[in-house]
């Protein structure tokens, strides 16, 4: 295990958070991707499910004026009475096959008095960027099949103007209206044959597809995995590099290296200490 100690210096622990803090990231987003993707499948069992079923009355479907559930988006329900065409509204910057117009929402006055808004349909702007001709609703008392949806609510700095309002916004309607009106759901007019082609055009059929939800949440899961992948690798390069530089080197036996022995330089050699007088006076005289 020596060959891997220098992991636990303080670089090393660096390295491991900054991992870890990606790794959570990379799964966070994989579970946004995969809860993405339950309600895409959750969309299309209601399409599935509520989409052609048969057509049930209003009242049934919503009891109450601001009753709406999520389940009950594409709900097909019927009513009769009469259409608004005074109080009648278009909402711009709404697409349809690769171009921008308005979809036409115009009140129905149900037999009890109750007010539901009804998107008749698509038009094209014209060349001043105004709705074109729209034609008008059919007078008189009519029974009508509409797929319920939610009301888009209100979008700050977003306001009507006259005519043109920039959402579906179900409460500001009912107060143009003046009647107790729906404000949970609006309905989509259900339109078959010539109807459909002619404006206010019929909308289109909601797609059934789930998206590539799943594939995303798996290459961030990937992600995640690489991240430890890639730190081990790092470490084990490094620990080569040590290895092939010597710096782990330990000798057999697991033993220390021995400490090195200091070496002085030979001291110098003094000549020895006459040990009589006598000899230093029979050297001044032989000098003589």
């Amino acid at each position: 295990m020596s060959r891997w100690r220098f992991l636990i210096a303080p670089r090393w622990a660096g390295y491991l958070a900054l991992v870890i803090v990606f790794a959570i990231v990379c799964s966070a987003l994989g579970t946004w991707q995969l809860n993405r993707r339950a309600e895409a499948l959750a969309e299309v069992a209601r399409i599935d499910a509520n989409y052609d079923a048969e057509p049930i009355p209003l009242d049934e479907a919503l009891p109450e004026l601001d009753a709406f559930d999520v389940e009950q988006r594409w709900q097909v329900v019927e009513l009769r009475g009469e259409y608004l065409v005074d109080d009648e509204v278009v909402v711009r910057n709404r697409p349809f096959s690769g171009t921008t117009g308005f979809e036409v929402i115009t009140p129905f006055r149900l037999d009890n008095g109750d007010v539901f808004m009804v998107d008749r349909g698509w038009v094209a702007q014209n060349s001043d960027g105004r709705p074109s001709e729209v034609p008008a609703p059919p007078s008189g008392e009519v029974d009508v099949t509409a797929r319920l949806k939610a009301g888009e609510g209100r979008i700050a700095g977003r306001t009507s103007t006259g005519r043109e309002f920039a959402t579906i916004d179900l409460e500001e309607l009912a107060k143009r209206v003046g009647a107790p009106s729906y404000t949970g759901a609006y309905g989509i007019l259900v339109q078959d044959g010539a109807d459909a082609a002619e404006p206010p055009l019929a909308a289109p059929r909601p797609e059934r597809d789930e998206g590539p939800h799943l594939s995303y949440a798996l290459q961030w899961y990937v992600f995640a995995l690489l991240a430890f992948i890639g730190l081990g690798w790092a470490a084990n390069q490094e620990r080569k590099a040590r290895e092939e530089a010597g710096l782990d080197e330990v000798p057999a036996g697991g033993a220390t290296p021995p400490a090195r022995t200091q070496h002085r330089a030979p001291r110098r050699k003094e000549p020895a200490k006459r040990d009589h007088d006598a000899d230093a006076e029979d050297e001044i005289l032989d000098r003589r």
